[in-house]
């Protein structure tokens, strides 16, 4: 199943714009006032109604088509589930075995801006390790945003724009203790964009390594691993992050519409 050059540009691109996105959430905490938690909240519901929906709705549905046709409807479907909670299991590990010097994933404020902690080295150490920690968490994401778009570019968008606004707040969290130990919002910004480029690498590595032997049996099976990927992402990260910011209902409302907006879109486009 070549894959011409031509068509890795695209999906490379939307990888690198999803990942750089940390970089919006470093700008927002250093030029905002306040931090828009109803803001924040709707759009995190919503990035987790993207993914939920497209994952169970389109790469499930997708993988399990895919990979009946090859191995037959029973083969087909054990092999989906099985690939679906591979998924899960592998996003899982990566989650437990990191070692994490603080909850990457803590939800930070721009009003955390206007304090003035005092162990600057201790913050220092935070905030590269959390860099560190949210990079390669965002590496099986930026092979799920790659894959995606390689078979339907309009998915691929979709995803991609999901996952950018999820690295919004983690480039808040990179970037706040980094600014507090260096006094730099130069430092603190570079160091919360590089966090994000974790997921082009991974794109690049799954065309390194995947495309020269993508058949119909491996993408099956890869779409079906990318959906217990974005599922785990959105039930760990994007739900609980939405609830940090206490906006419940509107972080509910988000995943509703986001649910909505990509039931349109795949009907229409």
């Amino acid at each position: 199943m070549p894959v011409m050059m031509s068509s890795i540009f695209f999906p490379l691109l939307l990888t690198l714009l999803a990942g750089l996105a940390t970089g919006i959430g470093s700008a927002i905490a250093f030029f905002a006032r306040r931090t828009n938690v109803r803001f924040l909240s709707f759009s995190l519901g919503l990035s987790a109604g993207v993914m939920i929906y497209v994952s169970f709705v389109e790469l499930f549905a997708e993988s399990r088509t895919i990979l009946a046709q090859q191995w037959g409807a029973t083969a087909g479907a054990t092999a989906t589930v099985l690939c679906f909670f591979g998924g899960i299991l592998l996003i899982g590990a990566i989650d437990r075995l990191v070692p994490s010097f603080e909850n990457p994933h803590e939800m930070h404020t721009v009003e955390e801006m206007d304090r003035r902690p005092d162990k600057q080295g201790r913050l220092m150490r935070m905030g590269i390790m959390t860099a560190l920690v949210i990079g390669i968490h965002n590496f099986p994401e930026g092979i799920a945003t790659f894959m995606s778009a390689i078979d339907d570019p309009a998915l691929g968008i979709a995803i991609a724009a999901a996952i950018a606004i999820h690295n919004i707040p983690e480039g808040i969290a990179v970037s706040i203790p980094i600014y507090y130990a260096t006094g730099s919002r130069r430092k603190a910004f570079l160091l919360s964009l590089s966090s994000g480029l974790a997921e082009p690498v991974g794109a690049l590595l799954a065309y390194a390594v995947l495309l020269p032997f993508l058949s119909p049996a491996l993408l099956g099976c890869l779409f079906g691993i990318v959906a217990g990927i974005m599922v785990f992402i959105s039930l760990d990260e994007l739900l609980p992050a939405a609830e940090e910011y206490g906006e419940h209902h509107l972080s509910i409302y988000g995943v509703v519409t986001g649910m909505a907006v990509m039931a349109v879109s795949l009907i229409l486009f």
